[in-house]
């Protein structure tokens, strides 16, 4: 049967003449025909991609081709003919080819091919011949086996690439085919590079992840194209330019790589292939959805055309996803992605949006815990709830953006840092909130509290939002800018307390004046003398304790009663900050009230007075008047509040009872710290100034000299001339006195519009210690109608040896003569002698300014000298005795206020003939209401700078004839009144003012010369037509002063 079979194929093949193949010949026809038969037989039973394959185990399997009778058949020929395994094993091998992705024939391929590597391989080893050597003696044919074995490489190339489709997840069957089929390209590989000896063999790992890579394309070009049809329980189709869409596609690229992580990844583990089809698969979803992704959000950053709040879910979404599946893949493990940067900006227009939303929560939650009058969130805290809702809506913000846990620390910051700006906006107007409702609630004390440690509470939070943002991990610019927050805070929450502390100055205020007024009712008597014995020294510090006691006794009932107050409302911190507003204001009012005189400084006696640089004569005049109307009515320059002199036994006192004091708000340790006590200005102040109180009048002008340096200030700002001047320190070789000669040689540029009315002189004064009963002023004589007078003129002083120079300075003062009234001042400065001593002379131009710069030590001093009247030299630096001087060094307001209305005045007068005569007259009569409003000023000023003198002053003083006084003064207030004046006098209180051994028979008599021009200006704007209210307005309304007594 076999012969007659192989001789029919002949039959077929040669034509005219018989010739017997050779035997491999015959046995591959022979092989060819049975697998033909046995696919043909599959065929007819209805398994058409199936093989019939023998069901054999064992190491002799892969040499069992058939069924039995098949194989029977085949074996026989083999052995008859001497046909080897190998070359068997290849013809079948070779039959296998056109049913490779049959299920089951992968396996038995591999398996086979794997046998042909061992044969020519292995072998190769134990003989001298090579495997190419031996596979090129084969039977079967080189080229031939070659050209199989490319062509199978290529369909399984080809199957793979398809692999979801060739090998389908849902059989397991198909799975193990698929094992089988890498398995036969790992083979392939082996062949090419052991027997046919190819260096450039693609690795089967490599083949799998192209095959792979292009089988994934493809998928996701599918979900993409058919995202809405595999997505059938949607009804509305959603395009790319929607972000449901792209939620779609998501869930389709998890399913799809879930099915690779799940099926294909453990078959193809057991090949140790180092290939991962799960990680592959969301590598490969991943690139391509990135593309196209990120070109459809940058599209919308153009034109957004849904919320933000969208944008974000769509964030949150494919960050799920990458972390999930791509993070591990090792194309990007360890790699920062960039799918942050492709919504940076939609996340910052989000937190732009989260603003307004912020604000929004902000004013509902002040304005509902408004309503409910702030009450406490719980039962322990001191703080409302508005603050709490603040910041719990902050939070919130701050986790959505943290869950977005962006793996970019660039973008992170920047996020960071736009959050920031939300925060500090909505605390910043939590804080102006509360700052322009706090005025309502500082008579409140328990409400201001509150308010008060909601500013607190919301720092405390801020620091935990700042360590819950990161802390010193962010960048340091937003570090910065939180921190400049709190600082803003912590300034808004001073001002509170500073505020808070304000309103309850008026109470301090009045029991520190009673403490003034218990001081000198309490304390009286001289010092007493150092004791002799223990118990004497005992005695005397409990006796001066027992004084202290009982003056600081209103002071310390009004702080007892605020601070436990405080102390039960507030928070530490907070409680902290008002200890400290209160110490402040109690010790400097005590400095102010108590220590020192009240109104010693001309800047408190002007210190409500506001007049513009460009009002009119009439608008400074009436401004100066309302200031003084207001000075007499609230009793400023009353006996009440008159100076008087503190004895060192009240000066021991009064430190006494700062020492209380100070314990007081130490509190053993629970206030403020004794270190900031002791270092406050105010208390060093204080003390500076109880020291002062003990020393001499001479001490006190050397340290007022040691401690003015920059005096010529104002000269070298706003100068108005200079004068040249030459100074010569001599020294007495013998007795060593020292005098120093004045040369005044000339003045100019002078600042003066009416030249020919101008009488420039120069003034000199000597200031210094020891100057009692020595010559310390001289003044040149007037020039007249210059701006650049020349002078020429020598002055000496004889400073002594007692002192040396440094302790003594120059005061020149530059001024206008004026006949029968005040000089106007142009002008003042000071030379010090210790900047001339090492030269010994000075030749030099000084600069005038229109005042005297004075620090606060200057201003402390001259506080304390103007309570010694009865010394002659401590005299002249009072300020008050300059209140008749209209420009003395005391009162710049009152002096530049006239000198701009003589101004004004002269101006008119000196245009008088450039206008017509209608218009000369209406000068005239305005030249004359001026100077009414003038010499009004200068009565007012006068009659309230008598009512503060209560000693008469030193020096005989000759009565004049009383009788013609009292006539000269009727006559006068029958005039005046019958214009209207407010200006009331009696013939008795004025008869009993000029009684020149009264205490203000001096500055009573100045004040009637005054109401004498009054008078004549009067009498004669009457002659020339003038308006009765204008002249009403102008001799005094209802803001001038009504001297009575």
């Amino acid at each position: 049967m076999v012969s007659g079979a192989i001789r029919l194929h002949i039959s077929v093949e040669i034509k005219g003449e018989e010739k017997v193949a050779p035997y491999h010949v015959q046995y591959t026809c022979l092989h060819e025909n049975i697998f033909h038969y046995m696919c043909e037989s599959s065929k007819k039973s209805g398994c058409e991609d199936e093989v019939q394959l023998p069901k054999v185990k064992g190491e002799n399997a892969w040499k069992i081709y058939f069924l039995p009778t098949m194989q029977e058949i085949t074996d026989e020929f083999a052995m008859r003919y001497g046909i080897e395994n190998i070359y068997r094993a290849m013809t079948h091998f070779s039959c296998l080819t056109t049913k490779s992705m049959c299920r089951g024939v992968p396996e038995v391929m591999s398996n086979l091919l794997a046998h042909i590597n061992s044969y020519y391989a292995h072998n190769a080893t134990s003989n001298a011949v090579s495997a190419g050597d031996r596979f090129a003696a084969s039977n079967f044919g080189k080229e031939k086996f070659v050209k199989l074995l490319d062509q199978l490489h290529n369909s399984l190339r080809i199957s793979l690439a398809v692999y979801r489709n060739s090998f389908p997840a849902s059989q397991p069957e198909r799975l193990h085919d698929m094992k089988c089929t890498v398995d036969l390209l790992t083979s392939i590989t082996f062949f090419r590079l052991k027997v046919q000896n190819l260096s450039s063999a693609p690795r089967a790992a490599t083949v799998l992840k192209e095959c792979a890579l292009n089988c994934m394309k493809t998928t996701y070009q599918f979900l993409f194209d058919n995202c809405n049809e595999l997505q059938s329980n949607d009804v509305d189709r959603q395009s790319p330019d929607g972000l449901e869409f792209w939620h779609r596609l998501v869930e389709l690229m998890v399913s799809v790589i879930e099915e690779d992580r799940v099926n294909y990844t453990p078959v193809l583990s057991s090949l140790q292939l180092d290939v991962n089809i799960g990680q592959l698969s969301a590598s490969s979803m991943w690139s391509h959805f990135s593309q196209d992704v990120q070109l459809a959000l940058q599209e919308h950053s153009e034109k957004p055309t849904v919320k933000m709040s969208d944008y974000m879910n769509l964030l949150f979404k494919i960050k799920w996803f990458y972390n999930k599946y791509v993070a591990d893949a090792p194309a990007h493990k360890g790699s920062v992605p960039d799918y942050p940067r492709w919504f940076e900006q939609f996340v910052l227009r989000w937190l732009s949006e989260n603003d307004e939303v912020s604000m929004e929560y902000l004013h509902s939650a002040y304005a509902r815990d408004r309503k409910d009058n702030f009450q406490k969130s719980s039962e322990h805290a001191l703080f409302s709830t508005s603050v709490v809702d603040i910041f719990t809506h902050l939070n919130q913000c701050l986790d959505v953006v943290k869950k977005l846990e962006c793996p970019d620390p660039e973008v992170e910051a920047t996020f960071l840092s736009r959050f920031s700006r939300t925060v500090a906006k909505v605390l910043f107007a939590y804080a102006d909130i509360v700052a322009k409702d706090y005025g309502s609630f500082t008579d409140k004390p328990q409400k201001a509290c509150v308010l008060m440690n909601n500013i607190q509470q919301a720092r405390v939070q801020l620091e935990k939002l700042y360590e819950a943002m990161g802390g010193t991990a962010m960048q340091q610019e937003t570090q910065d800018y939180l921190q400049n927050l709190q600082d803003e805070l912590n300034a808004a929450l001073d001002n509170l307390a500073a505020r808070f502390v304000a309103s309850q100055e008026a109470a301090i205020v009045e029991v520190v004046n009673e403490v003034g007024r218990l001081l000198h009712r309490v304390v009286k008597g001289p010092q007493p003398s150092g004791a002799t014995t223990s118990a004497a020294a005992a005695a005397t510090a409990a006796a001066q304790a027992e004084e202290a006691d009982a003056v600081l006794r209103p002071l310390m009932e009004l702080l007892d009663a605020e601070l436990s107050l405080f102390a039960s409302e507030c928070e530490k911190a907070i409680l902290k900050r008002l200890l400290r507003e209160v110490w402040r204001l109690t010790i400097s009012n005590l400095e102010k009230r108590v220590v020192l005189p009240p109104v010693s400084d001309p800047r408190q006696l002007f210190s409500t007075l506001s007049i513009s640089s460009k009002a009119s004569v009439s608008g400074v005049s009436h401004g100066l008047l309302s200031n003084i109307s207001n000075i007499s009515s609230n009793d400023t320059l009353s006996k009440d509040t008159e100076a008087k002199t503190m004895t060192p036994r009240q000066c021991g006192v009064i430190l006494i009872a700062l020492e209380t004091i100070r314990q007081y708000f130490h509190a053993g340790g629970n206030g403020l710290k004794m270190a900031y006590l002791e270092k406050s200005t105010e208390l060093q102040s204080l003390r500076h100034a109880l020291s002062l109180y003990s020393q001499s009048t001479d001490s006190l002008i050397k340290t007022f000299v040691a401690t003015q340096n920059c005096q010529d200030k104002p000269a070298t700002e706003d100068q108005v001339g200079e004068v040249s001047v030459q100074i010569d320190l001599f020294r007495h070789p013998g007795t060593g006195d020292v005098k120093v000669n004045v040369k005044i040689i000339l003045a100019s540029k002078l600042k003066w519009k009416n030249v020919s009315m101008f009488r420039p002189f120069v003034e000199v004064n000597l200031i210094g210690p020891k100057l009692t009963g020595k010559k310390r002023k001289f003044a040149t004589k007037s020039k007249s109608g210059t701006t650049s007078p020349k002078y020429n003129e020598s002055f000496s002083f004889l400073i002594g040896s007692a002192e040396e120079p440094e302790a003594y300075e120059l005061q020149l003062s530059c001024k206008d003569y004026c006949f029968a009234r005040e000089d106007h001042l142009i002008g003042v400065t000071v030379l010090q002698i210790r900047d001339i001593i090492e030269q010994g002379s000075c030749s030099c131009w000084c600069g005038l300014g229109r005042k005297l710069h004075i620090n606060e030590i200057g201003w402390t001093v001259l506080r304390i000298l103007s309570q010694r009247p009865n010394d002659e030299v401590a005299a002249e630096f009072r300020p008050f005795v300059v209140i008749g001087n209209w420009f003395g060094a005391g009162l710049f307001l009152s002096r530049q206020a006239t000198a701009e209305a003589g101004t004004q005045a002269d101006a008119v007068w000196t245009k008088r003939r450039r206008r017509p005569r209608s218009h000369r007259t209406q000068t005239k009569k305005l030249n004359v209401l001026v100077r009414i409003r003038i010499v009004r000023v200068a009565w007012a000023l006068l009659c309230c700078s008598s009512a503060s003198i209560t000693r008469p002053l030193p020096g005989p003083l000759r009565p004049p004839d009383r009788s013609r006084s009292r006539h000269r003064v009727m006559r006068l207030q029958t005039r005046v009144s019958s214009t209207g004046s407010a200006v009331t006098f009696t013939a008795k209180n004025i008869g009993e003012a000029i009684d020149f051994r009264s205490k203000r028979s001096v500055v009573l008599s100045k004040a009637i010369v005054q109401l004498w021009k009054l008078n004549t200006l009067v009498r004669k704007a009457q002659t020339m037509g003038c308006d009765q209210a204008a002249i009403r307005r102008g001799i005094g309304d209802s803001t001038g002063p009504r001297f009575s007594t």
